[in-house]
């Protein structure tokens, strides 16, 4: 039953929308959330679609951390050297769990490229950042839902 819900095509909009959103690019994906809660759409299989889209969106803004050179950082995907400084010295003032709030628009992409320049230990990564884009994701299901009835 869950697999049927799953090949709707919400489903599909959705996950993309929250991986595109995790990226660097600036997009948003809680509006698609709460239509689809609004709409019916099982909160739990939703929260799940956002959450697992936004964090392997937030893995591949890692991975370009890891494995990217400084000119693919800087030339291809537009960081300043200041906007990167600016970030690793929150990441060395605040620590590794910074990555938590890797949700928060505007600083939340920049902090987990950082995190895959730091080559922070992706096991640490995983845990900090898909437990705080599941909390939001959650909270704003919560949210819709209490509001919707």
């Amino acid at each position: 039953m869950l697999l049927d819900r799953l090949h709707q095509p919400g489903y599909g909009c959705l996950f993309v929308l929250s991986f595109l959103a995790s990226s660097l690019l600036p997009l948003g994906s809680e509006w698609l959330l709460v239509m689809m809660l609004v709409k019916g759409y099982p909160p739990l299989a939703t929260v799940m679609t956002a959450t697992l889209g936004n964090f392997l969106g937030a893995v591949t803004t890692y991975l370009i951390g890891v494995l990217g050179s400084e000119w693919l950082i800087t030339r291809v995907l537009r960081i300043s050297e200041e906007q990167l400084q600016r970030a690793r010295g929150r990441y060395r003032r605040f620590g590794v769990c910074t990555l938590f709030f890797s949700w928060l628009p505007l600083i939340g992409d920049p902090l987990c490229l950082v995190g895959g320049m730091m080559r922070t230990d992706f096991r640490l990564f995983t845990l900090l950042v898909a437990s705080g884009k599941l909390i939001r994701y959650a909270a704003l299901a919560w949210v819709s839902l209490r509001a919707a009835t």
